[in-house]
């Protein structure tokens, strides 16, 4: 059973990974406007990613005995300057989303709710991943610069990217 304060907590979050994946899904399409088809596919894979996550807190929050709520958000940025802004942006919201996580888990400690621990350790080795991705392409982007062919071959390479569902993810 959840605590009211461990609740809201878990709650409020649970909504920032939906907020997550409509920025993405905005970022998705803003690739696609600027030509980058590939970067488009990359993002909508991102944005499926964060829909799992979502799903995860939401199935979490109704399997502990409370009620998950979604609630209303601000609509997300859709404006980006560049590829690289893009994701500059998502490693600084990743970089968010992390803190956020590590303080769930500084309060679930705190609570002693050992449930709530189990559950967000799957998010903290998930965030050590989309964060090394990030800095990964960023890096790769900063190198290229404004060379067409190095863009044209990233763009390639972020297009071979698929969402494969993790086989604990609960079903929309």
């Amino acid at each position: 059973m959840l605590s009211k304060k461990m609740y809201a907590a878990l709650n409020k979050h649970m909504n920032t990974e939906l907020y997550s994946a409509h920025l993405y899904l905005n970022m998705s399409s803003a690739a696609n406007a600027m030509g980058f088809k590939g970067a488009a596919t990359w993002f909508n894979v991102q944005y499926q990613e964060e829909m799992v996550h979502f799903m995860k807190f939401y199935t979490y929050i109704n399997s502990q005995g409370a009620q998950a709520v979604i609630e209303a958000m601000t609509a997300p940025t859709s404006s980006f300057m560049s590829l690289l802004h893009m994701l500059e942006e998502t490693l600084q919201h990743e970089q968010h989303i992390t803190r956020c996580i590590n303080e769930l888990t500084d309060h679930a400690v705190a609570e002693k709710d050992h449930a709530s621990q189990i559950f967000l350790q799957w998010f903290i080795t998930e965030q050590v991943e989309e964060e090394e991705n990030d800095r990964e392409i960023i890096g790769k982007l900063k190198l290229i610069g404004d060379n067409g062919y190095g863009l044209l071959m990233l763009d390639n390479e972020l297009g071979q990217r698929v969402f494969v569902p993790p086989p604990d993810a609960p079903q929309a």
